[in-house]
């Protein structure tokens, strides 16, 4: 099925083709003169006077044949009748009319030319005119030239690449040229592509106000559609991969005049990393404390075509980070991070080139980092048993990370506190049992930035 098919209300009226001409419908007196439809449009495509570059459309649903019906004194007359006339251009004797009665004034009259009617490959001329609530008539328009293309082209397309060898790894960097090819298809005007097996359905026109269509020409979507230099030739197409590396599959079909699709055709290929390297300036970078990495791009990719800027990506802590970095002449770039994933972290970077590569993503990552605070305490000792009810005792918490500014603690799940740290990161606090028994005292820290940290559980038994 053509994707430029659809399916308006109308009226159609059966003539030569097993249609018969409907009578204008009763209206007020006129006060105008009608003149020759305008806007006029088949299969919501352009009209063409030229019958040697007809319009090809897919029949498999009836053509549509349109226009505005127009009189010089248009509010006299509110509605009018547009009038069709269609024949073969091999048999202008065939002739079929066609109408749409009550088209309010400015919109499109539009009727349908049934598939039954139409035959595949043959060459249609047709042509519009206005008629009045009285009868009267304007002169026919200038015809117009459709042909009917109902077969999809006989092969599928045959696509090269001189850069990417199929079936072959290869350096990335650049982007793919591929040569599509009709195969000996003697219609293909064109080709539609990607990177999945589920290609794009050509759009060839949009509905705008009044009825009236807005013909689109799919081809000037090069990302996925690409015009044939000559029909049933080939044409020349570069492409960036959907990654940066790894299998790769496009998938290619012919496209007819009238937008059928042949078979389709893959061509696969592999790409090495072209991936940057990330590399921070310190072995072990310091938790929550801003770090300098430095990015430099993959050789290959350097090579080929300078690369622009990085996109980089923190993931792992509170507050996952994405940055873009320019890069300078070199490929490489310095960008400052702040990592605080208690669990650890991840930087990834990607790349941009100059010609629109668009690397996959360098990588690096740091392990869990212990946060918790360290708990002690001058009479009861850790999973000891000490002190007794009504002993007093001081509790001290001090930070392993740095920017603590406070600490939260509990007893045996009861009431958060919370105190602020002093200039080295520590806090005391004074507590004393009312009764005996074992304890969990729960402490988690607070940094500057907010982020909170690792709980500590410090058990301990009161006589």
């Amino acid at each position: 099925m053509s994707p430029g098919a659809r399916t308006r209300a109308a009226l159609l009226s059966v003539a030569a083709f097993g249609l018969a001409l409907a009578a204008a419908s009763p209206a007020l007196a006129a006060t105008g003169t009608p003149t020759a439809p305008t806007e006029l449009f088949n299969g919501d495509k352009n009209c063409s006077t030229d019958v040697n570059a007809p319009t090809y459309l897919w029949g498999g649903e009836g053509i549509s044949v349109e226009g505005i019906p127009q009189d010089t004194d248009a509010a006299g007359n509110p509605s009018l009748t547009a009038q069709f006339q269609v024949w073969p251009v091999a048999d202008p004797t065939q002739i079929s009319t066609l109408s749409r009665t009550q088209v309010r004034t400015g919109f499109e009259g539009q009727a349908v030319v049934p598939s039954q009617s139409l035959t595949d490959g043959q060459t249609y001329a047709w042509q519009a005119q206005t008629v009045d609530g009285g009868g009267a008539a304007s002169a026919w328009s200038a015809p117009c030239y459709f042909a009917v293309d109902n077969t999809a082209p006989s092969k599928a397309p045959t696509v090269t690449s001189p850069n990417y060898p199929q079936g072959q790894w290869d350096q990335g960097g650049v982007p793919v040229q591929f040569t599509l090819d009709a195969n000996g298809a003697a219609d293909v005007g064109g080709f539609v592509y990607g990177w999945n097996n589920t290609l794009p359905v050509p759009v060839t026109a949009t509905i705008g106000d009044y009825g009236i269509p807005t013909p689109v020409d799919p081809y000037a979507d090069s990302a996925h559609f690409a015009r044939a230099t000559t029909v049933g030739g080939s044409t020349t197409v570069s492409l960036i991969p959907p990654t940066g590396s790894g299998p790769m599959t496009l998938y290619v079909e012919s496209l007819d005049r009238a937008f059928n699709e042949s078979a389709q055709s893959s061509y696969s290929f592999y790409v090495s990393s072209t991936g940057p390297t990330i590399t921070p300036a310190v072995t072990s970078p310091v938790f929550d404390t801003p770090t300098r990495f430095t990015i430099t791009p993959n050789a290959g990719v350097q090579a080929a075509s300078r690369v622009l800027s990085y996109a980089v990506e923190v993931t792992g802590g509170p507050s996952p980070q994405t940055v873009t970095v320019q890069a300078k002449a070199d490929g490489t770039a310095v960008v400052t991070l702040r990592l605080n994933g208690l669990y650890g972290n991840s930087v990834t970077a990607t790349g941009t080139s100059e010609n629109g590569w668009v690397s996959d993503a360098g990588w690096w990552s740091t392990g869990a980092v212990d946060t918790t605070p360290t708990v002690s305490s001058n009479v009861y000792v850790e999973n000891g048993s000490s002190g007794g009810v009504g002993v007093r005792s001081r509790f001290t918490f001090a930070p392993k990370v740095k920017g603590v500014a406070s600490y939260t603690y509990s007893f045996n799940s009861g009431p958060e506190t919370t105190v602020k740290a002093g200039g080295k990161g520590t806090a005391t606090v004074r507590w004393t049992p009312t009764e005996n028994g074992y304890y969990d005292l729960e402490v988690y820290a607070t940094t500057k930035d907010g982020v909170v940290l690792a709980p500590y559980d410090y058990y301990f038994y009161v006589n």
